[in-house]
């Protein structure tokens, strides 16, 4: 694809039910009640579908967050088990992209390579692995264990897994399925293979009981901005979701990753880069910033601290609200998001008077606020400027916050030439403009 005619991907964030924001379920226009209701869900990633975004990203974890008691009482731990709900999806849409976070760290590659596997299959080429390695002790003790893996262990069981899965994928060649009703011969014998993995954390024969997916394997994307993570994203990922900081930090990431290809065969083009942006869309500028300080108010200031003591992993609750940090933060032997952690340590030395009241509303508010111009203007800013291919977009309340940008921004953005006015044919691959991968079974390259 020529430089002019280059334009941005767009997936379409759920973190929280309601929104991206953690207390997005108290907004006046988000549908509170609809964390297990499908309706909510169609309805959502159907608008994400009529603005032509490329896909629906589901965040998910696998714990209660009950470190602290406002994270019961304040904030919502409910949400669907994705791949029952993505499957349901699939049936009421036709084009978008269907994407779910999965834990490397509590699961096992022949059951993560089925499912996925399945999804493809059950949506037409549509399925999409967000690769996480989990991040707390709290998701440990729900899987027999009392402390979370170390985070390099983890990382480095990160990248056998995804080994383990992609052969568990390769397991049937293309042609394997002859279905000849005739002689009687269902598969080729000589096109079925054991992976026979054997590795530090796995040891799998295979093969795996689906067949090779419509894409060759499900889109990769990965979510980790630390050293591990980063060189696990090099190595394995086509997409990679960004955490959003200034343009300067963007265009740094943006270098840094794409980078690190060539050491592992790969070209820039290969990867897509999709930073973070939650935007707070209205008419005019003082009506969007009245709408931004709306949603600031949503988090009552208990669940504001909590939610910085479980960044930093200590409970700062007894540290007068307004004065600074009394200590500083630091990554050696941290064991929870060390991206997470980072982003504070950098907040505080460019602003180190911020009081723990200012910080913790910085951490846990990161919506932009403007028109649907001075949005498109942003994004159109980091894409053009070397920081991003595209963008993962969060939403301060749902479903209204989708129906704002896709009926606001998206059009803006197609306007400018940026983002595309119809689906391309195919599967998700050919959305985002990636080939189907190789069986690395196979003598020939297929597709």
């Amino acid at each position: 694809m020529s430089e002019t005619k280059r334009q941005l991907s767009l997936g379409a964030m759920m973190f929280f039910p309601t929104g991206e924001h953690i207390s997005s379920w108290r907004h006046p226009k988000s549908n509170a009640a609809g964390s297990l209701n499908f309706d909510h869900y169609k309805e959502i990633v159907q608008t994400a579908e009529r603005g032509k975004f490329d896909m629906f990203f589901y965040a998910d974890e696998l714990y209660v967050w009950d470190r602290f008691e406002s994270g019961i009482a304040q904030a919502n731990s409910i949400r669907p088990e994705p791949f029952t709900l993505l499957s349901a999806l699939a049936a009421a849409t036709k084009h978008i992209g269907l994407a779910a976070t999965i834990s490397t760290t509590y699961n096992e590659p022949y059951h993560i390579a089925r499912k996925l596997a399945s999804l493809d299959h059950l949506s037409g080429g549509r399925a999409a692995w967000n690769i996480v390695t989990s991040q707390t002790d709290e998701e440990a003790r729900n899987f027999s264990q009392e402390k979370h893996l170390q985070h390099e262990t983890r990382y480095e069981r990160a990248r056998e897994f995804v080994d383990a899965t992609q052969g568990l994928w390769d397991s049937w060649e293309d042609d394997a399925l002859t279905l000849d009703k005739e002689s009687g011969i269902f598969a080729d014998k000589d096109k079925l293979h054991n992976v026979d993995f054997k590795g530090k954390f796995f040891n799998i024969r295979g093969p795996l009981n689906v067949s090779r997916p419509p894409q060759g394997y499900p889109v990769l994307i990965q979510a980790g901005a630390s050293e591990a993570g980063k060189e696990v994203a090099a190595a394995t990922a086509e997409v990679v979701f960004a955490p959003k900081g200034t343009l300067e930090e963007g265009q740094a990431l943006y270098s840094d990753l794409k980078g690190r290809l060539a050491k592992y065969g790969r070209k820039p083009e290969e990867l897509k880069i999709l930073p973070f942006f939650m935007p707070v869309i209205a008419s005019t500028d003082e009506e969007a910033k009245a709408l931004l300080a709306e949603v600031e108010e949503l988090t009552p200031e208990r669940l504001g601290l909590d939610l910085l003591s479980h960044y930093l992993g200590r409970d700062i609750s007894s540290f007068p609200l307004d004065e600074p940090l009394p200590f500083t933060p630091e990554l050696e032997g941290f064991n929870q998001s060390k991206s997470g952690l980072k982003r504070i340590i950098t907040i505080l030395e460019a602003e180190p008077q911020l009081t723990i009241r200012q910080l913790y509303k910085r951490i846990n508010n990161r919506a932009i606020a403007g028109t649907p111009e001075q949005i498109a203007d942003e994004l159109e800013q980091w894409f053009t400027n070397g920081a991003a291919d595209g963008f993962i977009i969060g939403f301060p309340h749902l479903p209204a916050g989708i129906d704002d940008f896709v009926n606001l921004v998206v059009p803006e953005l197609q306007r400018r030439g940026l983002f595309r006015t119809e689906y391309p044919e195919g599967t998700l691959r050919d959305t985002l403009g990636f080939k189907r991968p190789q069986n690395s079974f196979a003598s020939a390259p297929v597709g």
